[in-house]
């Protein structure tokens, strides 16, 4: 796997390290996010939207990202976009 890191919160300090990352050989964004409440996670998991079972399945989490890394995201999104133009 071809990780290319885009950026971490850049309010990290020591306390954690949402991060950001495009894997190249498989044109997907990953991310390292912060671990919901179970109040959170169980509103995701009863959430019913057209086309979407309830419930998050097992090989799928539920994570967070802080609104201040936007632009990492948005730069992520871009650059596999690019790739997946080519």
């Amino acid at each position: 796997m071809a990780l290319r890191f885009i950026g971490i919160d850049p309010d990290t300090g020591q306390q954690g390290s949402p991060t950001v990352w495009v894997d190249e050989e498989n044109a997907e964004l990953v991310f390292q996010g912060w671990r919901p409440s179970a109040e959170l996670e169980a509103e995701c998991a009863a959430t019913e939207v057209p086309g979407h079972a309830v419930g998050i399945p097992d090989h799928e989490a539920v994570i967070r990202m802080p609104a201040r890394m936007t632009h990492l995201i948005r730069e992520a999104c871009d650059d596999i976009e690019r790739r997946t133009q080519l």
